[in-house]
């Protein structure tokens, strides 16, 4: 991640440790003479990735691998079920967060303008609701759902014909 350094009426703090998906210690959030307000990262991890589901046209989040092992925990029972959180890391400072999004995209959808609305729809949500400044929401779209991939009807998909014998 890249910050201005020349920026001197805003210092950008950096965590010590690396994007690790919640897993880092609560953060600084608000500091009055009452008393200190501390938010998780995995907090401010499971608002961005509710806030990147809400926007028309993303159809998941995640790369291969946690999409597939998301599928897998759905079908445990007593399991937890899809993790708001798959597909988002986040660093959280003491007043600032950054925020890498991994998404599937629906085929047809505007990919450049559905960036930006998920990118104003995760800043405003994470801002409006812990008070740190976003800094960066970095979007990587992994993949594209056609329509029909997960026909779920229960019939057999009709068998293609060989194109060599």
């Amino acid at each position: 991640m890249t910050t201005p350094s020349d920026s001197a009426s805003t210092p950008v703090t950096t965590p010590a440790t690396p994007r690790t998906g919640g897993a880092t210690p609560s953060r600084l959030a608000d500091d009055s003479g009452q008393g200190k307000t501390t938010i998780a990262s995995g907090v401010v991890q499971k608002i961005a990735g509710i806030a990147a589901r809400e926007v028309s046209g993303v159809y998941s989040m995640g790369g291969g691998v946690s999409r597939a092992f998301g599928a897998i925990r759905e079908r445990i029972p007593g399991g937890t079920g899809t993790s708001q959180a798959a597909g988002v890391q986040v660093e959280v400072g003491e007043k600032q967060a950054a925020i890498d999004l991994d998404i599937v995209v629906e085929y047809g959808a505007g990919i450049v303008e559905l960036a930006r609305a998920v990118r104003r729809n995760v800043i405003g949500a994470v801002e409006q609701m812990t008070g740190l400044e976003v800094i960066e929401v970095n979007i990587a779209v992994n993949d594209i759902h056609m329509p029909g991939d997960d026909d779920d009807s229960g019939e057999p998909a009709p068998a293609q014909p060989a194109r060599v014998e």
